[in-house]
């Protein structure tokens, strides 16, 4: 089949006439899925979904619809920047020599220098390919570019206090002069793909430091190997500020296995072509998948882990617009949803509610600046509170609210916390309870549970069936 007839296909997401009746739920699930996770789909499919669709009351209070990205992402994951985004690794210039030292910064002005008034300096990086730093540097400003006071510089991995290396600086060990930068060697190590550092320029004197003109220089990242964050004023740093965002030296680095990077752009061609027919095939079993199940809902995102919050906001959209509900229940593929106790609630507490939010709320919860979690956009040092992301259910007038606004809402690193910040803005009732697990555990009075396999989810559910306890069964269950 070709790539547009399966494309065609995914624009047949049901989509009901405005002079038809909306298909009513009580209570409309909406899981979230990744398009490659279908043991996953499978297994939900043969546990509490498959009880909902054979139970002669359930199965008319309740729909449940898989979301899933329409688009697969088109660079092979070797060829990213990191594993949960759609990022081309931009290699733009050829691969030096495997002993070639590379310098950052070269100063040829030094009008572009000025002293500093603030006690450290700190610029963030990241390496998209091994590096060797050799040796790290200090600018100086002056008429004989003398040193004028004590200076520290060093590596840092992110988040982590003990330097990886560490250069220190006086007027009688200045080290050597190189393009506008004082620099002294340091024991080198192999930083790999993925490590995210600081450099930090240190002095115990106030005008000890000298910065450059952000808009004055060009960084140079080795063709691409490294990432440097913004020198700019007003950009949020990575992590818990060091020192103040900016540029007080530089360092020099070599370009670790430069064979291995070559041939990795020589075989890119090729991987691209072999990943754009696996996602061929991928999109029609999606496509079989959906027209056997019926119960999957495409959304026009790339299914990435960045995205997920916007594929959030797409099913919003579609629900309003496809069915008539008055609670919508959000979880992932991975999790247990025990269904009885969910719906038994809803009943039993009177949750039937407008301006509604039922979850478990994580308070002041920090924001990480790296790694998978990392976010770059919210400014504040904690999020608003938000529910764990294994299964929470809000009131259909809010699911209006969020689709009507989806355009102009920012999506954050994740879909639990942004979807804690959009309703902020909102201030729903919130219903606390600690049965929706924000962790891998199990309890008789859960609501839910995340991170399961499939092999997982289905001995939960059997022992559900078979005892009432989806933790343990007595001997001879």
């Amino acid at each position: 089949m070709s790539i547009h007839a399966c494309l065609s296909v995914f624009k047949m997401v049901p989509m009901f006439d405005t002079d038809e009746a909306l298909p009513y739920y009580e209570v409309l699930v909406g899981v979230l899925s990744a398009r490659h996770n279908y043991e996953l789909r499978q297994a939900i499919r043969e546990t509490w979904l498959g009880y909902l669709r054979h139970h002669p009351h359930f199965q008319h209070r309740v729909g449940v619809k898989f979301i899933v990205g329409k688009h697969g992402c088109p660079i092979p994951e070797e060829d990213r920047e990191d594993p949960y985004s759609c990022s081309i690794l931009n290699f733009t210039e050829p691969v030096s020599g495997q002993d070639t030292e590379i310098e950052i910064v070269k100063v040829s002005d030094t009008s572009v220098l000025t002293l500093s008034d603030v006690l450290a300096v700190a610029l963030d990086f990241k390496v998209l390919h091994p590096v060797v730093i050799t040796r790290l540097g200090v600018f100086t400003k002056g008429p004989h570019t003398e040193l004028q006071s004590n200076i520290t510089v060093k590596l840092l991995q992110l988040d982590q206090e003990e330097a990886v290396v560490t250069a220190r600086f006086s007027a009688i060990s200045t080290g050597t002069m190189v393009n506008g930068v004082w620099y002294k060697p340091v024991e080198q190590f192999i930083l790999p793909k993925g490590f995210e550092g600081t450099l930090v320029w240190e002095s115990l004197d106030s005008s000890g430091l000298t910065n450059v003109n952000s808009s004055s220089v060009q960084l140079n990242d080795g063709g691409g190997v490294l990432k440097f964050s913004s020198i700019a004023e007003g950009i949020l740093p990575h992590r818990s500020a060091l020192g103040f965002p900016g540029l007080a030296g530089g360092f020099t680095f070599t370009i670790y296995d430069g064979e291995g990077l070559s041939g990795l752009l020589r075989g890119r061609p090729a991987r691209i072509q072999d990943h754009a027919s696996r996602l061929r095939q991928e999109d029609a079993a999606l496509q079989r998948e959906s027209l056997r199940h019926g119960d999957m809902v495409f959304v026009d995102v790339v299914d990435t882990y960045r995205n997920v919050p916007s594929k959030l906001l797409q099913f919003y959209k579609w629900s309003v617009r496809n069915a008539d509900f008055n609670l919508l229940l959000k979880t992932d593929d991975d999790c247990y949803i025990d269904v009885d106790s969910v719906l038994m609630k809803i009943d039993h507490k009177g949750l039937k509610r407008s301006n509604f939010w039922w979850g478990n709320f994580r308070q002041s919860w920090a924001v990480d600046r790296i790694g998978k979690w990392q976010e770059l956009e919210y400014a504040s040092p904690a999020y608003p509170a938000f529910a764990c992301g294994s299964g929470y259910v809000v009131s259909r007038d809010l699911v209006q609210w969020l689709a009507s606004n989806a355009e102009k809402l920012k999506a954050y690193q994740g879909e639990d916390v942004s979807m804690g910040i959009w309703m902020a803005a909102v201030g729903p009732q919130k219903y606390q309870d600690a049965g929706w697990l924000c962790e891998k555990e199990c309890y008789l009075d859960m609501l839910s549970s995340p991170q399961h396999t499939a092999e997982e989810l289905h001995i939960l559910w059997d022992r559900k069936r078979a005892c009432g306890d989806p933790c343990s069964c007595p001997w001879g269950h």
